[in-house]
């Protein structure tokens, strides 16, 4: 087996078990923010937002500075660093007695934390140009399947054994994750010239800058889009099936997952045709469609129309960052991937962040189906976005080629 797979097989592996470690907590955490002494329902909310924002916060500020240092001193030992700070600091989050030690440690695990996107730019580093797109897109299919099983199997356990105790779980997860990258990844294109390039010539070595900008952006509006549908779902499908129709949780857990079960299947196909035809194309088109596809949702009446477009989506998602990092890869030189990469995982968390804080105020003031519209227009406008910049990126290419 080619190295550059065996590669992909390893981190895929670490991806899966770190993302399920860190979904774990997921289902449980406002409620684990009440057993800390907080009263009231809005304190209560106010307290898990603030809980999850931070993380996302402090991921957008140093993801820079750790794809930086990846390029300069291997991005193995990144993987190493993130998995095991998240490892210690996700089962200290077991033995806190207040919620300001929790959000604390909330505010670590966003500075330590990196792995998804550290073992994507090393897939990308190590893999031929040919074969980025499948690659890169398999890859992605790690932390979504991670996240699906991670909320299902952290409410079992919460019920089963504590919440405190699925931190220790959680942080098992992340060990076990480091365990995989410390004794069986092998970096071969660590590129010494990275030491060399000061922070400031960064930018004087991306022949694309105006593409990679352009890419930065396109994946904050992404995220956007995407997590500004978040905090509603779940109320969407209660609104859809009646408050008193038994087993809620579930349904709504279905139609969540329709979404990353889609992407799991879809992803490595539209990777290959990625390859074949370019991931411009697959991405304007990824874009589009999820465009078209929020906007009925807007006018479903039953939980299961819900669920078929949430998977149709999941199909058209697949497409969507795995395009934005392969033309990434494409247009870096090797040795500053991990500083763009890093990039634009800032721009990442803070759609993260943003998002659900944008689609909640939506809800809140318009109504549950402005969100889908409001959702369907960014991706409208990012597919424009994309479409010419990529046009103007092709032609000032053609100019270079006859003037040289």
């Amino acid at each position: 087996m080619a190295s550059w797979k065996r590669n992909l097989m390893i981190c895929w592996l670490g991806c899966f078990t770190t993302a399920a470690g860190m979904s774990l907590v997921i289902p449980f955490l406002s409620f684990y923010i009440e057993e800390l002494g907080v009263t009231g329902t809005s304190s209560i909310a106010q307290w898990s937002g603030l809980a999850f924002g931070i993380t996302f916060l402090m991921g957008a500020i140093v993801s820079p500075i750790w794809g930086k240092l990846g390029d300069i001193h291997g991005r193995k030992l990144m993987l190493i660093r993130a998995s095991l700070g998240m490892a210690i600091i996700m089962t200290l989050m077991g033995f806190v007695t207040d919620v300001y030690q929790l959000v604390a440690l909330r505010f670590l695990m966003g500075a330590v934390s990196g792995f998804l996107s550290t073992a994507m730019t090393f897939i990308a580093a190590e893999t031929p140009k040919e074969h980025s797109g499948w690659a890169i897109s398999t890859i992605s299919t790690g932390g979504v399947s991670g996240s699906l099983l991670g909320p299902l199997l952290g409410g079992y356990l919460s019920e089963l054994i504590g919440m405190r105790h699925v931190f220790l779980v959680t942080g098992a997860f992340l060990f076990l994750s480091f365990l995989i990258v410390f004794f069986f990844l092998h970096e071969e294109n660590h590129s010494a010239q990275a030491k060399k390039v000061q922070t400031k010539k960064v930018w004087t070595m991306v022949p694309a800058k105006h593409l990679i900008i352009s890419l930065f952006v396109t994946t904050f509006i992404i995220q956007l889009a995407n997590m500004s549908v978040q905090p509603i779902v779940t109320l969407y499908v209660k609104n859809l099936v009646g408050p008193h129709t038994a087993h809620i949780e579930t349904i709504a857990g279905a139609v969540m997952s329709a979404t990353g079960l889609a992407v799991i299947l879809a992803a490595p196909r539209l990777g290959r045709l990625s390859d074949q035809i370019g991931p411009q194309k697959t991405l304007v088109v990824a874009l589009f469609a999820a465009g078209i596809i929020f906007i009925p949702q807007a006018f479903v009446t039953s939980a299961w129309q819900l669920l078929i477009l949430r998977f149709l989506l999941g199909i058209a998602q697949a497409g969507l960052l795995p395009s934005v990092q392969t033309l990434l890869k494409q247009h870096t030189p090797t040795h500053v991937t991990g500083r763009i990469f890093g990039y634009n995982q800032s721009f990442q968390f803070l759609g993260n962040m943003i998002g659900p804080v944008l689609g909640g105020q939506i809800a809140a003031h318009a109504g549950f189906q402005y969100v889908f519209f409001s959702t369907s227009s960014l991706l409208f406008i990012a597919c424009i976005w994309v479409y010419f910049h990529n046009k103007n990126e092709e032609v000032s290419e053609k100019r270079h080629l006859e003037v040289s």
